[in-house]
């Protein structure tokens, strides 16, 4: 079997890049070990999203009487993962369509470069297949990384992936790690009966955020009853019990907390082990597989995508690689007309979907003036708008920062009602090189979450409105 582009991996990387790549008319195979759509349909963004969603339903029962209206009831914990997993199975199977609609092969099993232009996959029986492809992509992704002292055992010590589909609820969770993973499920096991300690090693939470935004999401969470333990270290785990007693060093010496449940969240590990990168010379650095703008590897016709190459680890961050991975191989075989931009990796939003819902993208107040920016910067409370005080979630604020010379738009960070449909606006502001005049010369819809962005820049420029 000869193929002109193949793919091993079918996350939101190498999905969207097989069928960009068959799109531009190039004969293509995907390969996929487990389940078409990779980590974030099956087992990260999608489920979990599900999940969420069952909580805040949740939390809207138990304040029900704030809406005006009676209404009580309880929660179903099997039920519950039960929807998250069926919505990850419809999402799976659309892929599964997808592949169909655009003619891609799709070749279950482990693929494992076996020269620059063959991939050998091994079946589930043990049965091997050797493919042919003029272009290999990698889009192998990552998973939940493994700390000396937090090594996982599925049961007692989890890493997302079990997180979601639990056989019962625990009482008590330590969750370790405060990045997007560890703060959405601390907010769903919260919202639900579990009660969640954090702990964090940097001095905040949610630490790659704006300020603002961490002193923000704590003051929520502390509210909710989460504790938190910040400038935190897990040393050692004792699972001998009938739970998890875990040792934990802290600025003010060691103290033990005990839980039914540790999530280790610490961050995403590169799936790079056993695809034959050492035997084809193919580079790699801490971890990750080195390329260039356009995704090539140190070896000509061998590429990488997602999680598994330097930037963020973002699902619509690998779709973009593959596309434009697929597009400069089009390009280079006259199959497209022009070559693809590179990728800005400083105008990738980024979202968090707890409640609060967090977004953010560009230049935090930090890191402007670290830069050597003279900055102004606006902030508007959620508790002005309208449309937050409808809803009965006035918690939050959204923070923009310009550049006092130019105008230029430097970064928005948000906490808030449905802020994660928000941040696009100044995505592609930014993109678009508009400045503070522009955004304030158009019309933003009234009563909206959206219109407190324009309200943001009136305070930065003092021109504030409605505080």
């Amino acid at each position: 079997m000869a193929y002109d582009v193949l793919v091993i991996g079918s996350g939101p990387g190498g999905y969207v890049a097989a069928i960009r790549a068959a799109q531009l008319g190039f004969k293509t195979a995907i390969i996929e070990k487990e389940s078409l759509g990779g980590v974030c349909l099956n087992w990260g963004c999608i489920p979990t999203k599900a999940l969420l969603k069952s909580a805040q339903v949740m939390e809207y029962i138990n304040h029900a009487k704030d809406y005006g209206i009676e209404a009580s009831g309880t929660h179903n914990f099997e039920a519950v993962i039960k929807r998250s997993r069926g919505v990850a199975d419809k999402m799976s199977k659309g892929v599964q369509f997808l592949m169909r609609k655009n003619k891609i092969d799709v070749i279950l099993g482990f693929g494992r470069i076996k020269s620059k232009a063959q991939v050998e996959v091994t079946k589930a029986d043990g049965t091997k297949e050797t493919i042919e492809a003029k272009h290999i992509i990698i889009a192998t992704g990552g998973r939940s990384r493994e700390l000396p002292s937090l090594k996982q055992d599925g049961k007692k010590v989890i890493g997302y992936r079990e997180a979601m589909s639990l056989p019962q609820q625990p009482k008590s969770m330590i969750v370790v790690g405060s990045g997007a993973i560890g703060v959405e499920f601390a907010y769903f096991y919260n919202s639900i009966g579990t009660k969640v300690t954090i702990v964090e090693f940097l001095p905040r939470i949610v630490p790659v955020e704006d300020e603002d935004i961490s002193k923000e999401l704590e003051k929520q969470y502390k509210k909710k009853g989460i504790d938190i333990m910040t400038n935190a270290n897990v040393e050692s785990l004792d699972t001998s019990g009938a739970g998890v007693k875990a040792k934990v060093k802290t600025a003010t010496g060691d103290i033990t907390l005990e839980a039914d449940i540790v999530l280790s969240a610490v961050g995403v590990s590169a799936n790079i082990e056993g695809i034959g990168l050492e035997e084809n010379g193919i580079k790699t650095d801490k971890g990750r597989i080195v390329v260039d703008k356009f995704y090539q590897t140190s070896v000509p016709g061998i590429y990488a995508i997602g999680d598994c190459v330097p930037g963020q680890a973002l699902a619509h961050v690998a779709s973009k690689e593959g596309i434009i991975c697929v597009e400069n191989i089009g390009y280079a075989e006259k199959k497209y007309h022009h070559q693809p931009e590179s990728l800005d990796y400083g105008n990738v939003p980024g979202c968090t979907y707890c409640v609060p819902e967090i977004a953010s993208v560009g230049f935090t107040e930090k890191s402007a003036k670290d830069a050597g920016y003279e900055i102004k910067v606006g902030k508007f409370p959620l508790s002005a708008s309208g449309k937050a005080s409808a809803a009965g979630a006035t918690e939050g604020f959204i923070k923009v920062i310009f550049d006092a010379k130019y105008g230029e738009w430097l970064g928005t960070h948000m906490i808030g009602y449905n802020v994660t449909e928000l941040i696009a606006e100044t995505v592609v502001a930014r993109k678009l090189e508009t400045t503070y005049h522009e955004v304030l010369n158009s019309i933003h819809p009234h009563p909206t979450i959206s219109e407190s962005i324009k309200d943001a820049i009136e305070v930065a420029y003092g021109e504030a409105i409605h505080i």
